[in-house]
């Protein structure tokens, strides 16, 4: 999601990288659960999101859809988001103790946050979001150890193909915007990299860009 903001808004002012100490560390959370409250659509879900979550819950993509996820429209293109339970007005995922229920396979932006990512050309960077997470006494982390995703570069490659693809997918729909053409890519989108799956016997980063690469051409005409 574009925001208009400038970096000295919003945080410290430096860059992070993976092997960086950053004071993001909220100590488990101490029963603090406002993070997970009130965030309307802005959790948005990559294929890896809900590949981890249909994991953990048994549950295919269209089976999570309205108690757990929702879709809408983000910059142009649809993508899914999680959702706030109605009543409570906190994610779906937290239970009555005010802790996550999917925790060991919670969504990348749950982990990063109070980090945010700066994207440069091919490459991408933390910041500290130093309004977001009303926790005063945090400890310094390595930001890798804060995130805490298996096979950490594998995961930044993914993350930054992602990226660049529905950035361009947004670029083309705002350049020459048809409704019957919006509705066909992003219709493309959503069946390729979420309701159609992930079989579990594939490597998920293998089948995602065997994707990737057919939807570059679907898409683009690459």
């Amino acid at each position: 999601m574009l925001r208009e903001v400038s970096m000295e808004e919003i945080s410290d002012g430096r860059l992070y990288g993976p092997n960086d100490l950053v004071k993001a560390d909220c100590h488990d959370c101490e029963g603090c659960f406002d993070c997970c409250s009130g965030m309307g659509e802005s959790i948005l879900l990559d294929p890896l999101d809900v590949w981890r979550l249909s994991e953990i819950m048994q549950m295919g993509f269209e089976q999570m859809l309205g108690k757990y996820l929702e879709l809408h429209v983000v910059d142009g293109v649809i993508l899914p988001n999680l959702k706030m339970e109605e009543g409570r007005d906190c994610c779906a995922f937290l239970n009555a103790q005010g802790r996550c229920s999917v925790h060991s396979h919670r969504p990348g932006l749950c982990r990063l946050f109070p980090l945010g990512r700066y994207y440069e050309g091919d490459s991408f960077r933390y910041f500290l979001q130093t309004r977001e997470c009303r926790k005063d006494n945090r400890s310094k982390i390595k930001v890798k150890k804060w995130i805490d995703t298996p096979d950490q570069k594998r995961y930044d490659g993914f993350i930054l193909d992602w990226h660049h693809l529905v950035r361009r997918l947004q670029e083309k729909l705002s350049e020459a915007y048809d409704m019957e053409a919006a509705r066909k890519y992003n219709l493309y989108l959503l069946e390729t990299f979420y309701f159609q799956g992930w079989p579990k016997e594939e490597d998920f980063y293998e089948a995602f860009e065997k994707r990737r690469r057919e939807a570059v051409g679907a898409l683009f005409g690459e």
